[in-house]
């Protein structure tokens, strides 16, 4: 996978990879607790050069919710969306939007050729729902 996108393997590249498929939607500081728990000793930067490396290629997807920070994700082969909860900040996948128009059917694309859409869905998840 990282050959194919012309990225050396590296152990750091791998573990970043093997925590965000684990732990899809991880913040920045999650992937830094599991790549140490793997690896023992990374520093920030090395991480962060990582996941910009990834997403930079396609292998991660980056996705930042307004007023939360940044997330990662390996499901980049689609065009998902996702459900964030506005009390604890969850995060969930949500397939494309079904319904009379298809989501990469913009109504003017001002001659853009779309090949993504991006769409939030807000709410509060079950369990905010229920405290």
């Amino acid at each position: 996978m990282l050959r194919e996108r012309d990225l050396r393997v590296t152990r750091p590249r791998v573990a970043v990879l093997k925590a965000l498929t684990a732990h899809p939607h991880a913040d920045t500081d999650a992937v830094i607790g599991a790549v140490r728990e793997d690896l023992g000793e990374v520093s920030h930067q090395a991480v962060y050069d990582v996941l910009k490396a990834l997403t930079e290629v396609g292998l991660v997807r980056r996705i930042q919710p307004r007023g939360h920070v940044a997330r990662y994700e390996t499901r980049v082969d689609d065009n998902h969306h996702h459900v964030v909860c506005r009390t604890c900040g969850r995060i969930g996948d949500v397939a494309c939007a079904v319904g009379h128009a298809p989501c990469l059917t913009a109504s003017d694309d001002h001659g853009f050729t779309i090949d993504e859409a991006e769409v939030v869905y807000w709410g509060t998840c079950p369990d905010c729902s229920t405290r």
